[in-house]
């Protein structure tokens, strides 16, 4: 190949990437710089930046509206993350075995996570209903009086984590895929050892499955720390701002107060704390997540 021609492909390389560079500068990189820059700046949106150094930070960590959309997106990410992990897993188990209709079972299971946010959220409105809902209705049959969900500060929180375990079904798929994973060599082996069932899911199905439980803890966590759409549209970050999420937070700055400089230090601020969770898990996971190849990593 002459250098022409190298020069000739090398051009028509850059051509065909062309269109996602572009893309990528113009409706990626572009908007993140200037969010960054906006983070430092008193913008409302009408008027020009102007620049105003740390002022939106040292503001944020004075405002007590963020620290209670902090504590309300910790309190739903350490109670729903976990849960669903379990759930996850269980079912996974259960439609792991040979079951009859086990192929309609996992469908049925992972069908509610298709649903649209909005579509799922005003069908979970109804099912909240203090009066008419399908929640109260079925507690009656016990005796239970339900209390008013989404219009009490003590339950509208625990309303949205039951309602977050509709989509249970999509870490059930993953674990799915995880368990068909494991090398039946190792299920047996452990039985020939003596090993009972819950020995073998503890010593030998649970470290193969812990690099997909690695995933959907990280993964899970990153998708609680943005929940917005359940509060915007069931609870519109009440009452008593008992579902005042982090990203609802920074949604009423910077669509309702029209603070557009504000809202993006927050949202800085909130892809600061994703990198370093992320980082400090898959630091701690070394220890823990084992690989099919053999060992830690």
């Amino acid at each position: 190949m002459t250098h022409r021609e190298g020069r000739r492909q090398t051009i028509y390389m850059y051509l065909f990437l062309s269109p996602w560079l572009i893309g990528f500068f113009v409706f990626a990189l572009y908007p993140i710089l200037s969010s960054l820059y906006l983070s430092f700046t008193d913008y409302d949106i009408i008027h020009p930046p102007v620049f105003v150094g740390l002022a939106n930070y040292t503001e944020m960590f004075d405002n007590e509206l963020f620290w209670k959309s902090v504590i309300v997106t910790l309190r739903y990410t350490i109670i729903s993350v976990p849960i669903q992990l379990i759930l996850g897993l269980g079912f996974a188990l259960l439609l792991h075995q040979k079951i009859p209709f086990r192929g309609f079972f996992r469908t049925a299971m992972y069908f509610p996570s298709m649903v649209s946010g909005v579509a799922m959220s005003l069908l979970w409105y109804w099912i909240f209903n203090p009066q008419i809902g399908l929640f109260n209705y079925v507690l009656s049959w016990f005796g239970i009086k339900g209390p008013a969900w989404l219009m009490n500060p003590d339950t509208s929180l625990y309303a949205l984590i039951i309602m977050s375990l509709w989509t249970v079904g999509t870490g059930m798929i993953l674990f799915l895929a995880g368990l068909q994973g494991v090398p039946a060599s190792l299920i047996e082996a452990a039985e020939l050892d003596g090993a009972g069932r819950f020995k073998t899911f503890l010593n030998v199905t649970l470290p193969m499955l812990s690099p997909v439980l690695l995933f959907q803890l990280i993964m899970g966590a990153i998708d609680s720390f943005q929940v917005f759409t359940q509060a915007f549209v069931m609870t519109q970050g009440g009452p008593n701002y008992s579902t005042w999420f982090y990203v609802y937070n920074l949604y009423t700055s910077a669509f309702k107060e029209y603070r557009a400089g504000y809202s993006s230090a927050l949202a800085w601020v909130l892809l600061i704390v994703v990198m370093l969770f992320t980082a400090l898990v898959m630091k701690l996971s070394n220890r823990y997540v084992h690989y099919e190849g053999g060992g830690n990593k």
